[in-house]
């Protein structure tokens, strides 16, 4: 089923009635200090995000500074079905095996939002 519209009111309607309440995103601000080993971590851990339903939006694409500073840091952006389903992602045996790739390789933050 495919259905469009252009209001934030019918939007959050639709969703409704589907049962679809809000996305849930994590939002990752990495510095890379180890540019292999970092490369490594994102081809293990692409599948595993993909196995708990989330999906990429942002992956370190350029960035360009409308306001502020801007640390040149790489922005990440996943998209889940829920926040639930994002702690379980992050939680999981799976991830816990692959985030040991990415030590020493980057640092930063990893934030999780409600969608609207």
């Amino acid at each position: 089923m495919h259905l469009t519209t252009t209001s934030w009111a019918g939007s959050f309607f639709v969703r409704y009635i589907l049962g679809v309440f809000m996305a849930y995103y994590l939002i990752i601000d990495a510095e890379i200090l180890d540019h292999d080993k970092y490369a490594r971590y994102v081809v293990a851990v692409t599948s595993v995000v993909e196995r708990f339903g989330g999906r990429y939006l942002v992956r370190g694409g350029e960035v360009e500074p409308f306001a502020g500073d801007y640390d040149g840091n790489r922005q990440v952006v996943i998209e889940f079905e829920s926040k639930h389903q994002a702690r379980a992602f992050w939680d999981s045996s799976e991830y816990a095996a692959t985030k040991t790739l990415r030590e020493g390789a980057s640092r930063g933050s990893a934030l999780g939002v409600e969608g609207v």
